[in-house]
């Protein structure tokens, strides 16, 4: 998965406003502690960030 799909899910599944809102501020669980943002920044492969994201906002898994 390369970042521009990365974040096309998340602007379907949070609308584009707030996705990148929401992938500053708040922080993952399953990234040990970071937000999706830093994640990302960090070298984290988007599709490893989108499976963290995917099971805290609990989608249904035809989001994989």
């Amino acid at each position: 998965m390369r970042h521009t799909e990365f974040w096309d899910r998340l602007d379907h599944v949070l609308g584009r406003a707030y996705s990148r809102s929401w992938a500053e501020l708040t922080v993952v669980r399953d990234l040990d502690g970071l937000t999706t943002q830093e994640a990302l920044d960090a070298g984290v492969p988007p599709k490893q960030v989108w499976a963290a994201v995917r099971r805290q906002l609990e989608l249904p898994e035809s989001e994989r």
